[in-house]
């Protein structure tokens, strides 16, 4: 299994459920995409101060490599990541990506 986290700072002038809907979106990616496992997300609840600006974030499980190999160019992550990007603070600089095999 492939653990596919992202960290995500997005613009300031976003609101509360402009930030949901691109979640939502995310979430949305594993009823479209074949060998996503599960999605989660959330705001950062960490007491530790330490997200250095990065509030939120979601983890996409895939079954194995091949299907995070495929998610990637899939048409709809693309749809999603454009529109993350489009989000972030700085574009593609607001947004820290880490894969790991579980």
């Amino acid at each position: 299994m492939i653990r596919h986290i992202v960290l995500v700072r997005f613009r300031e002038e976003l609101n509360a459920a402009e930030i949901d809907n691109l979640l939502k979106s995310v979430h949305a990616l594993q009823n479209r995409i074949e060998g996503i496992l599960a999605v989660s997300s959330g705001a950062n609840d960490s007491p530790e101060g330490l997200e250095k600006g990065f509030a939120h974030g979601f983890v996409v499980d895939f079954a194995d490599a091949a299907a995070r190999d495929a998610y990637l160019p899939h048409p709809a992550h693309v749809k999603v990541g454009q529109s993350l990007v489009a989000a972030a603070l700085g574009g593609i600089e607001g947004i820290l990506v880490f894969d790991f095999e579980m």
